[in-house]
């Protein structure tokens, strides 16, 4: 439901990491990865069990595989940059919110607006997914 994006520069590598439980955020994920890869970067797409946390000391919410990063990434925000992303199916859009709001607690910059989708990305969703994706190969 929650993402975060884990960054590598020197060689223009960008990790984009989620948790998906119904598969539209994993849907988001790809979509980012293929505007990052449509603007020349390498990104390589990875669903949190993929992921150790050595993999992302560089530069992550989802209860049982999410949360237990969240402890860890008080310590290394310090001015890296996040690009937060994520889809619902119930509620409203304060989840993201407040998740913006605890990254930035962490020390974290969020350079760009997070991309939040109800339910799976389709039509101009997917397209602002691939959008999003592009902006983060330009940064």
């Amino acid at each position: 439901m929650k993402i975060i994006i884990n960054f590598r520069f020197g060689g223009g590598f960008i990790k984009v990491i989620h948790w998906s439980g119904t598969g539209n955020t994993e849907a988001m994920a790809n979509l980012i990865g293929k505007g990052i890869s449509n603007q020349g970067k390498e990104a390589e797409v990875l669903s949190i069990d993929k992921v150790s946390v050595n993999d992302i000391k560089n530069e992550e919410l989802e209860e049982s595989e999410f949360a237990p990063f969240i402890e860890f990434l008080k310590d290394i925000g310090n001015g890296k940059k996040a690009l937060l992303f994520g889809s619902y199916v119930w509620g409203d859009e304060e989840w993201m919110r407040n998740w913006e709001e605890q990254m930035k607690g962490y020390g974290f910059e969020i350079p760009l607006e997070p991309v939040i989708v109800n339910e799976m990305p389709e039509g101009s969703e997917e397209e602002r997914c691939i959008n999003f994706g592009k902006e983060i190969a330009k940064l």
